[in-house]
């Protein structure tokens, strides 16, 4: 284990050293052209395989809106990505990531509804992980006052897979029960808190044991999923 934190230590200081990010792929811009900062994905495989490095700024088209990030998401579909185990994924080099939160640095021509300055959520399709995104408006959504960057951007994938899981599929209703799998993960966590708002709502949770501390309160009854959870769901 020892010798496994010490590879893994060693693997991320090189993908964040500055020195590697020089040997980047094709960052699209000219001598003076602005520039961010991205996570780049070089090739499918380990962590090896990202690399902090430099790209062209880039500026929100019609009808989009530009972002300083200020927090990104990661989520068990960037691992996948990252992996090359999701249906037709792109072609690295890319940059992975699905959802942020930031500020509004500027706005493409016919978009209405958001101004410079404005907190900000937003869905994207891949490059999320970047110091700026652009992303069409629809996919941008104001943050609640007292919702944090970090909290923002941990929420948008998660609450609405819970969200359409619990109101499009499974048509949930007063006094319903549910099951949930991997309580303890994001999508079941955001499932648990989606079932308080209907009244009467059971809530089995399925996690790990070293979970249980963490998440007991969100569920009304908890079971280890290494045991024969299925009797005691149905006693």
């Amino acid at each position: 284990m020892a010798k496994e934190g010490a590879d893994m230590t060693e693997e991320t200081e090189y993908m964040i050293d500055k020195n590697v990010g020089k040997v980047t792929e094709n960052v699209e811009s000219s001598g003076d052209a602005k520039e961010m900062r991205a996570v780049v994905l070089a090739g499918f495989g380990g962590l090896n395989k990202l690399r902090v490095t430099k790209k062209a700024m880039p500026e929100p088209q019609d009808g989009e809106v530009k972002i300083r990030v200020k927090a990104c998401g990661l989520n068990f579909l960037d691992l996948m990505v990252r992996q090359g185990t999701v249906d037709n994924p792109p072609k690295p080099p890319l940059v992975p990531g699905f959802e942020c939160s930031g500020i509004v640095e500027s706005v493409g021509e016919n978009t209405t509804g958001f101004e410079i300055g404005d907190r900000v959520m937003a869905f994207v399709n891949y490059n999320a992980w970047a110091e700026v995104v652009c992303t069409p408006v629809d996919f941008v959504y104001k943050m609640p006052e007292e919702m944090t960057f970090a909290e923002a951007a941990a929420f948008s994938l998660n609450f609405v897979a819970a969200y359409m899981m619990l109101f499009e599929v499974a048509n949930l209703r007063e006094g319903m029960s549910v099951l949930v799998h991997s309580a303890g993960g994001g999508v079941g966590q955001a499932v648990a808190q989606l079932c308080s708002t209907v009244p009467n709502v059971t809530v089995f949770g399925i996690a790990s044991c070293f979970k249980h501390a963490a998440i007991k309160d969100s569920v009304t009854h908890l079971f280890d999923r290494n045991v024969d959870y299925i009797q005691e769901v149905k006693k």
